[in-house]
C-alpha cells in the first residue's frame, strides 16, 4: 500500500519490516495449507516470532490474514473523508473507491486475490469477513448523518453488492488495471437490475 510517510527510527522500520514478514507469510502459508487447517504457531515458526510480538501487531489469526481487507476499507474511508460530498452518494461512493484503487500498490494487488480466495474457502474467515464489512459500512454511513436512514443504508448496500459483484467477475483472472472498469459497470447496472421484470 502506498505511503508517503516512511518509520523514521530503526525501531519501527524494524516492526515494519516484521509485521509485512507477517501478513506475507500468512497469505501464502494459509493459502497453501488451509487458513482454517493452519495453526498460528505455524505462522509464528516461519516467521520467527513469539506470540507476544504477534498480538503487539495483531489481534487474531483472522486478522492478520484479512490484512489486505482491511488495508482497502481503510484506505478508503480515509478518501471518502478526503471527498466532496457533493452530486449524487452514489457517484460519490463509486469516485472514492477507484481512488483508493489508484493508490493501493502491486504488494496490495499480489495479496488481495489470495485473500479473497482464503475467504472462499474459510467459513471462519468468512464470518469475519461479513463482521468487518458490517463494521465498514456503519462507519460510512456515519460520514453521511443527516440522510434519511434506510435510503442511505440501501444505497450503501447496493454499493458494496456492486463491489463485490466486481469481486467476482475480477477474481479469476485478477488482470491489473481490470477492477475499476469491472467495478464501473457493475455499479451502471444496478439501476438496470432494479427495473427488471418477472
Amino acid at each position: 500500500m502506498n505511503t508517503s510517510e516512511q518509520p523514521v527510527t530503526l525501531r519501527e522500520r524494524k516492526k515494519q519490516r516484521t509485521r509485512q514478514a507477517l501478513v506475507d507469510t500468512a497469505v501464502t502459508l494459509f493459502g497453501e495449507r488451509g487458513f482454517d487447517s493452519t495453526p498460528l504457531d505455524a505462522l509464528l515458526d516461519q516467521v520467527e516470532v513469539s506470540r507476544r510480538t504477534f498480538f503487539r501487531n495483531f489481534r487474531s489469526k483472522e486478522d492478520v490474514a484479512l490484512t489486505a481487507v482491511k488495508e482497502l476499507w481503510d484506505v478508503y474511508l480515509e478518501v471518502l473523508d478526503g471527498t466532496a460530498k457533493s452530486g449524487p452518494l452514489a457517484d460519490v461512493l463509486l469516485g472514492a473507491m477507484l481512488t483508493t484503487l489508484e493508490r493501493m500498490d502491486e504488494d496490495w494487488y499480489r495479496r488481495f486475490p489470495l485473500t479473497l480466495r482464503l475467504i472462499a474457502d474459510s467459513p471462519a474467515l468468512d464470518g469475519y469477513t461479513l463482521r468487518h464489512c458490517a463494521e465498514v459500512q456503519a462507519e460510512i454511513a456515519r460520514r453521511f448523518d443527516g440522510q434519511n436512514p434506510l435510503e442511505l443504508r440501501l444505497l450503501i448496500e447496493f454499493f458494496v453488492a456492486a463491489w463485490r459483484c466486481a469481486l467476482d467477475e475480477w477474481l479469476p483472472d485478477c488482470t491489473p488495471g481490470a477492477l475499476p472498469t469491472l467495478l464501473r459497470r457493475s455499479c451502471s447496472s444496478m439501476n438496470a437490475a432494479l427495473g427488471l421484470e418477472a
